[in-house]
């Protein structure tokens, strides 16, 4: 017959019995947690979306998706472009803008978007700077001021110089109410101190068909189809509206070099994400979009579109939109234009 334990037996016995309750319970609490997923961690774990605020076919919506594929293939992917034009872009801005601020839905903003609109209409759907996350600037393309081969115009002076001797009588024409042709013009005249007439057209080639024609005496037309008309010998080239000359037209002057001075004007556009968007994404974002911007073939590829890399950190580039909007701002009510 086997003998009872003793005392101190008993009680070693009793701890751990004690310890083994005590572990499975641990062990039964830690079971219930969820189990972190590493994948639920790592930006992107499903396809993204790149919303472009106009229709296909233009040079935003080409680089847009240049970019998609690009960011795809780096990624592992899918990047999906998405056209959501209407209202000078402010339909598709502010769906992102509305967006969850997870970096999964980002847009293509534009000088329109971002530096324009908030003042050219009335109401507008969404903040520009507030309800925007900033990635960072893609490109920037210059306006040219040209007018046709057989022009008596030689130079911005010349130009100046006619308007002032018969006010109201001069006409340059752009492709739309608040486009950067119509703005480069209303601050050709503030500089100048001129009255000029604007003479709206649907669309560029329009307006570079009434400037053949000989309808108006100048248009500032975007860099790529300005320099083609040139080469082809039908227009000439006085002027560039950036503060430096640009790399891809090196022997036209800017508007300074030109007689006008503080003339500082382009198109550009950049990636946006909703407001909120955590910064880690913002920078994952940033990281891929700056190293394919400095690839050379995706220079190549804006060069063809008149356009010039401009990659910035997201910091430049929300500083960057702050300062268009209020250039643009005084522009455009000096010019008068609305868009209800």
């Amino acid at each position: 017959m086997r003998e009872p334990p003793s005392p101190s037996e008993e009680n070693r016995l009793a701890r751990l019995l004690s310890s083994t309750v005590a572990l499975a319970a641990a062990a039964a609490a830690l079971s219930a947690l969820p189990i972190p997923s590493a994948a639920a961690d790592v930006f992107p774990s499903h396809a993204v979306r790149l919303v472009v605020p106009f229709p296909p076919g233009g040079p935003l919506d080409v680089v847009g998706r240049e970019i998609a594929q690009k960011l795809g293939e780096a990624w592992g992917q899918s990047v999906v472009v998405e056209n959501k034009p209407g209202a000078g872009g402010n339909i598709g801005a502010d769906l992102v803008a509305k967006s969850a601020p997870d970096g999964y839905t980002v847009v293509m903003g534009a000088l329109s978007t971002h530096a324009v609109n908030p003042t050219l209409y009335p109401k507008m759907p969404y903040d520009a700077v507030k309800d925007f996350a900033p990635i960072s600037l893609v490109a920037i393309t210059p306006n040219v001021l040209v007018v046709a081969a057989g022009s008596p115009y030689h130079s911005a002076k010349d130009l100046a110089a006619a308007a002032r001797a018969n006010p109201g009588k001069l006409a340059f024409a752009s492709g739309s109410i608040g486009s950067a042709g119509h703005l480069a013009g209303e601050l050709f005249k503030i500089k100048t101190g001129t009255d000029i007439t604007h003479v709206p057209y649907k669309g560029a080639a329009a307006a570079t068909q009434a400037l053949l024609a000989g309808d108006v005496a100048f248009v500032f037309d975007n860099l790529a189809s300005a320099m083609a008309q040139v080469k082809a010998g039908k227009e000439r080239a006085l002027a560039v509206t950036t503060a430096k000359r640009s790399p891809l037209a090196p022997d036209v002057p800017t508007m300074a070099e030109a007689g006008v001075p503080g003339f500082d004007i382009s198109t550009w556009f950049g990636l946006l994400a909703p407001a909120g968007t955590p910064p880690d994404v913002i920078a994952k974002w940033n990281a891929a979009v700056v190293q394919i911007l400095d690839a050379p073939e995706m220079k190549a590829r804006l060069a063809a579109q008149g356009a010039e890399a401009a990659p910035t950190t997201p910091a430049a580039f929300a500083a960057f939109i702050a300062a268009e909007v209020t250039k643009y701002a005084a522009i455009v009510k000096a010019s008068g234009a609305k868009v209800d």
